[in-house]
């Protein structure tokens, strides 16, 4: 039956059916625009997210390489510590063994003074034997008076 001749109830529906079936098509297509924009938004926070991760992750970066720096200096002052005590004890070594070389010789010395003045104690007494030896002679040289 061509369209014309079609009852006007026939027809209302149809033009309701098609109202209908653009009114559904007008709200799928407003779900779909809220969708759209949902997911703008949502990919739009994702990149502002990722962004935040990223300046994160780059002080996390540099917060490392800072504690790396950190670690490196206190390592190389570590070092520069036992070197300098090493040297202290290299020169606690050499002061130690001087103050023993400075021992034996004042021992040597001490030794050498007293030969010198066991020598010299030798000789005095010779000198008072000779003395007396002298005065004997001399006092029997003299003759006796009275």
């Amino acid at each position: 039956m061509p369209r014309d001749h079609l009852p006007p109830e026939v027809h209302q529906k149809q033009a309701e059916s098609a109202r209908n079936r653009a009114e559904d098509n007008r709200q799928d297509a407003e779900r779909d625009r809220r969708l759209s924009e949902e997911h703008r938004i949502s990919a739009e926070s994702l990149r502002t997210e990722a962004e935040q991760l990223r300046r994160f992750a780059e002080e996390a970066r540099e917060l490392r390489d800072d504690h790396r720096a950190a670690l490196e200096a206190l390592r190389e002052e570590r070092e520069r510590v036992r070197e300098d005590g090493e040297t202290a004890r290299i020169a606690g070594e050499e002061a130690r063994a001087a103050a023993e070389a400075a021992r034996h010789a004042t021992i040597e010395a001490l030794q050498a003074t007293a030969e010198t003045l066991q020598a010299t104690l030798e000789n005095m007494k010779v000198v008072e034997e000779m003395r007396r030896a002298l005065r004997d002679i001399r006092n029997l040289s003299k003759p006796a008076s009275n």
